[in-house]
């Protein structure tokens, strides 16, 4: 997913640059919050954090100036929405451009929008519905991670799509650029939401409190998930 430096002309580039801006600004805002008010929490935002390093830097051959991997970032919308997980991202994003060659600094823009706003914008919401809904908590955790994962890996379709229609064609290029992304992506997003619904059982597990004061649960569903266990 991550767009190589340089591979996004003009204007466009800068488009997802001012897009991203705002939300990065605002989550800084969140997590500052967050942080001041919970110090409990930051060794999970940290834990967020590197889940989202690791899993986003085992990338896989696939599009002309694009890779596949995993994102990671589903876990981190769940527990601290989307705000904030544009901040971790973004972090992630400038070390892998900087140091790994994985992604690029024009290009971060576009990167942190579709890794880092869309994808757990929708997890965020989808985990929240379906929270609403009664859904068991871990399929929740499960479908929310794989579908956020597919929705990022649909906006950079959709980003390389408008940078480089084919033959005027925006749409033609965006189902040729969505269908060879399928191909690898389809698989890792599924491997991605039951490994964090595994993560995630873990930290019901030692660490349920936590999850009841960042809303991921009430303290009646920690209680029994918890229960569950035993």
């Amino acid at each position: 997913m991550h767009i190589f430096e340089g591979f996004l002309p003009s204007p466009w580039w800068q488009v997802w640059f001012a897009i991203s801006i705002p939300v990065i600004m605002y989550g800084i805002y969140q997590m500052n919050k967050l942080v001041s008010q919970r110090r409990e929490i930051v060794p999970l935002l940290a834990v967020a954090g590197a889940f989202i390093f690791v899993l986003s830097s085992l990338k896989l051959p696939s599009v002309t100036g694009s890779s596949s991997h995993p994102t990671g970032t589903g876990m981190a919308a769940i527990l601290f929405g989307p705000a904030v997980t544009s901040v971790l991202s973004v972090i992630v994003l400038l070390y892998q451009s900087l140091f790994l060659a994985h992604g690029g600094l024009t290009t971060l823009g576009a990167n942190v929008f579709s890794m880092g706003i869309a994808g757990p914008f929708v997890a965020y919401a989808l985990y929240k519905v379906a929270s609403k809904a009664g859904m068991n908590f871990y399929l929740n955790v499960f479908l929310a991670t794989a579908i956020a994962d597919w929705v990022t890996y649909v906006v950079t379709s959709l980003q390389l799509a408008l940078a480089f229609p084919f033959e005027g064609s925006v749409f033609a290029s965006f189902k040729m650029f969505a269908l060879v992304f399928a191909t690898t992506q389809v698989p890792l997003a599924i491997m991605e939401g039951a490994l964090t619904a595994l993560i995630m059982k873990y930290v019901v597990q030692v660490k349920s409190d936590v999850l009841v004061g960042l809303n991921v649960l009430t303290s009646s569903a920690a209680t029994k998930l918890r229960e569950a266990m035993e």
